[in-house]
């Protein structure tokens, strides 16, 4: 069932909303809503968000939380800040791949006012003034245009929810389809995971060559590929394994039935999270 993915600065009303959200469709629907976030896995947030590897745990047990409660009869609200345009990019193929309708919730407002509401929490519940202008400063805002940021709901502090038309979005929209990254197909070729390892080496040494020549916004071919990396900054090899560590992982789980179409997959992964 749906997934609706809450987004905004650090103390920009997003808790209030999910919960608003969670009452609106408990009273309208006879579904169990689920919140998922940062509250649940008793997240201490100065600590998390001033290390860049714990805050990535988070999110990973986050969206490993909402994977495990999707199903077809419930509905699950993603409570976090989910700033970061390439996660909620993951966010997305997770939906395709469940098959299921997903909307975000924007919560606009700007960095002064939730710099005096963060003030104005109790001690415990706060940011750090330095933590927090981190985040803001961090922030990548939803775009309508991306098909992971739509639809899209921008809320200001004083509006009140659009609970039947984000009701609408939800039920009355077809789930978007499955494609070739995220359907799950037959493993048919007993070479397969060679096949994955030595692709995904061959584009990694590609870009990693084909930057001693390149500049950014220059268009990177690899082997066995018709698209191309788009080459907005410098990659060092480092961020090139792991992000070939993700891409095998997840493949491994969802195999294509066609060993040709994982250059083509690892590029669409890498342009993804690149940007």
């Amino acid at each position: 069932m749906p997934l609706i993915v809450m987004c905004g600065y650090p103390c920009s009303g997003k808790t209030q909303k999910a919960e608003e959200l969670k009452v609106c469709f408990e009273r309208n629907t006879d579904r169990k809503v689920h919140i998922v976030g940062d509250g649940a896995l008793g997240v201490e947030k100065n600590t998390v968000y001033a290390d860049s590897q714990k805050e990535k745990n988070v999110r990973a047990s986050l969206k490993a939380e909402v994977e495990r409660k999707l199903n077809k009869d419930d509905i699950v609200i993603l409570d976090s800040l989910n700033y970061i345009k390439g996660y909620r990019y993951e966010l997305f193929c997770l939906i395709k791949h469940a098959q299921t309708p997903h909307c975000l919730v924007y919560c606009l407002t700007s960095d002064e006012v939730s710099s005096t509401w963060n003030i104005n929490r109790e001690a415990a519940e706060q940011y750090t003034q330095e933590i927090f202008d981190a985040l803001v400063l961090r922030f990548e805002a939803p775009d309508s245009r991306n098909r992971w940021d739509s639809p899209l709901f921008t809320i200001l502090k004083d509006d009140t929810l659009p609970y039947e038309a984000i009701s609408d979005a939800l039920f009355k929209r077809k789930a978007p389809p499955p494609n070739q990254s995220t359907q799950s197909q037959p493993l048919s070729s007993a070479n397969f995971l060679y096949e994955l390892d030595k692709i995904t080496q061959d584009v990694l040494l590609a870009i990693f060559n084909a930057q001693k020549t390149s500049v950014p916004g220059d268009l990177i071919p690899v082997p066995g590929a018709t698209e191309k990396i788009e080459l907005t900054r410098s990659i060092n090899m480092a961020e090139l394994r792991k992000l070939r560590r993700q891409f095998i992982s997840y493949t491994k789980m969802h195999p294509t039935e066609n060993s040709g179409h994982i250059s083509n997959m690892f590029v669409q992964y890498l342009n993804k999270s690149l940007h």
